[in-house]
């Protein structure tokens, strides 16, 4: 095995921060494999990046409150070494106005109203609704509603515009108190594995109050219907052939239909502890596009010589 650094990208822990279960996961598997990885915090200053071959992003789960710097480290890191996914995707994927892209496409998804800071926000009447950032993760800055909360909701939506958010408007998929979401894994551009969770968000739950991003965990086999919409949805990515991971969140509709409710592409928890088969396959992955970018890079060096 040639002499292989890999970093994974994370961030500091701290309340407010989810753990990251995959980490410990990877890392023990990387390793044993001969090469050398290690989890570094993407705001570290003290990071050189340029020492390592690949830098995946994992578990950078602050970056929605810090979005502009933490696209100024990618455009940075990606000048340094290989950054997977590549900044095009998470410059693309990272705010979810991508939805109104894959409804032009026809991929079905959670309708989507867009209320960005200096616009009039419009409630809907007649059925519960969900609030959240257009740039978020984590179910953070997250609350559903009844038409009877509109002050409440706009209330949030205030506090959302004077942070900078613009803030997205759903209905509630009601069909996911009993179907629950379930989330497409996809890896060097194979499906990987499936899980299905619990509903996250609850009635009367403040918008700023902490939630758990995913509850109940089971292993799922998806239907086709489910894996041809993912793979649609994956299509109308740019650069989607670049695509190292890749997250399909999706609901089903009033008629049970699956569809799209977000896509994961900068940093997707992968849920290898409730799919633990599929670390070697992960594992392998990241270690053959490390070697191989750590070929490429030496010989760029050695040309500029």
């Amino acid at each position: 095995m040639p002499d292989v650094k890999i970093a994974l990208a994370t961030t500091r822990p701290r309340p407010e921060i989810n753990v990251d279960h995959d980490m410990p996961l990877l890392l023990a598997a990387l390793n044993e494999e001969g090469v050398k990885a290690v989890s570094v915090d993407w705001d570290d200053p003290e990071a050189a990046w340029e020492e390592f071959d690949l830098v995946v992003i994992r578990s950078t789960w602050d970056y929605t409150w810090r979005s502009v710097e933490f696209m100024e480290w990618v455009e940075r890191v990606s000048s340094l070494t290989t950054l997977l996914n590549p900044p095009s995707v998470v410059r693309w994927s990272a705010d979810k106005y991508y939805l109104s892209r894959l409804a032009e496409a026809d991929v079905p998804v959670v309708r989507t109203h867009y209320i960005a800071p200096g616009t009039e926000p419009t409630l809907p009447a007649s059925h519960e609704f969900v609030v959240k950032p257009a740039v978020g993760a984590g179910a953070r800055y997250a609350a559903r509603y009844q038409p009877a909360d509109r002050d409440t909701a706009l209330q949030q939506i205030r506090r959302m515009h004077d942070e900078g958010f613009t803030a997205m408007v759903q209905p509630y998929m009601t069909a996911i108190d009993s179907s629950g979401e379930r989330a497409l894994v996809f890896f060097d551009g194979t499906l990987l594995h499936a899980i299905r969770k619990n509903a996250v968000l609850a009635p009367n739950v403040p918008f700023d109050q902490r939630k758990v991003a995913h509850p109940g965990l089971e292993p799922w086999t998806p239907t086709q219907h489910e894996v041809e919409v993912a793979r649609n949805a994956l299509s109308v990515v740019p650069d989607g052939q670049r695509l190292f991971y890749a997250r399909v969140d999706m609901v089903d509709d009033e008629n049970g239909r699956p569809t799209v409710m977000e896509l994961e592409l900068v940093e997707p928890n992968l849920f290898l502890a409730v799919q633990p088969d599929s670390l070697p396959t992960v594992t392998r992955a990241i270690v053959d596009t490390a070697v191989r970018a750590g070929e490429l890079k030496d010989r760029q060096v050695a040309e500029s010589r």
